[in-house]
């Protein structure tokens, strides 16, 4: 009896034998597979909720009787707040009135601010996404790039240095790192500002403002690249090593293709798959985890004021970007299970 085995192309453009199993299969439906991961995004999404509700209601201290440390409130006044706040209902009513805002986009009244919550989100968010978003976008082209170059110079001097200096700064605190530029680059050598967002007195979307937003933007966005791209490095160094051994490869160099084009064109591209799950989810925790180095910035995004919410305790501020932080990480991981689908056909067969 003879077997017969399917001739496909590799992800990466080069032909080889491949059994049937890896085809997938005809039935596999694209609007199944995104109403599965909705579903499970969804119920995350709520689980997270009510976990991150139920946990900040822990937090020692009375918000009340922080404030009326400031404003000199009597007790008759006090308590006429706790009651405009909702603390003296039962909590289970305070928590379904917390659900229906979550749903209608209200999260109530900044007890520090005394601005809605939802306003103070949209104010602070943009700051954030600004921040974040280049400095996502210079580790992955860094760490990407440094990754496959170390791989296909693997045991060089290029690839012992690249990652032996991201081994050490991936574990270098990020508060110590920031904390350190910022006093020999801010505080002694004044080549940088030592917060901020821009220069006071700045026109606002002038390319004078442009260019004091980027002046502003070094120091913060230096510390979290350096502290991040290793990962990026590291797993792009690992999955191109694994590609190097592979027959897909071997016929690339037979049909008369250069070193360059073996690596751009065929290996690069499969070695970039297992990166692409860590890219979406780094980009959802970056932004979630950029209150140290907005503190130590004073830069107004949501990581400052998610710590100045913490000082109160602002429960309702707390909980809004709590939400805002864990939103914007479940949409990243969704995103990620989407793109690799697309990428590599052999997930369809889930």
């Amino acid at each position: 009896m003879s077997t017969t085995t399917a001739s496909v192309e590799a992800p990466g453009g080069a032909s080889g034998e491949t059994t049937p199993s890896d085809v997938p299969p005809a039935g596999s439906s694209l609007l199944s597979y995104v109403l599965r991961k909705l579903g499970g995004a969804a119920v995350s999404l709520l689980m997270v909720i009510a976990l991150g509700y139920f946990a900040f209601k822990l937090l020692p201290g009375d918000p009340v009787t922080k404030m009326a440390r400031t404003r000199q409130m009597t007790p008759e006044q006090m308590e006429a707040m706790r009651e405009e706040f909702g603390l003296n209902d039962p909590w289970y009513i305070q928590f379904l009135d917390y659900l229906k805002g979550v749903f209608t986009g209200d999260f109530g009244t900044s007890y520090v601010y005394s601005r809605p919550v939802s306003e103070l989100i949209a104010e602070f968010f943009w700051p954030t996404i600004v921040l974040t978003g280049t400095a996502a976008l210079l580790a992955i082209a860094l760490g990407l790039w440094m990754g496959q170059r170390a791989a296909w110079q693997r045991n060089s001097w290029f690839d012992r240095i690249a990652t032996g200096s991201s081994l050490v700064l991936w574990s270098v605190p990020t508060f110590w790192l920031g904390l350190l530029l910022l006093m020999v680059f801010g505080g002694t050598l004044h080549w940088f500002p030592t917060g901020g967002m821009v220069s006071s007195g700045a026109e606002p979307w002038t390319f004078g403002y442009v260019l004091d937003l980027a002046h502003h933007l070094v120091l913060p966005v230096v510390t979290m690249v350096a502290v991040v791209y290793a990962q990026y490095l590291l797993v792009m160094r690992a999955s191109l090593l694994e590609e190097m051994t592979s027959d897909y490869l071997t016929t690339a160099r037979a049909k008369g293709l250069n070193e360059d084009g073996v690596r751009l064109r065929h290996a690069v591209p499969n070695a970039l798959l297992p990166t692409v799950t860590l890219v979406f989810m780094h980009i959802g925790g970056l932004i979630a985890g950029a209150v140290t180095v907005e503190t130590i910035y004073s830069w107004p995004g949501l990581g400052k004021l998610t710590f100045e919410a913490l000082a109160g305790p602002d429960l309702p501020l707390l909980q809004g970007t709590f939400v805002v932080f864990s939103a914007i990480i479940i949409v990243m991981n969704f995103l990620a299970d989407l793109v690799y689908r697309v990428l590599d056909p052999r997930v369809r067969r889930a």
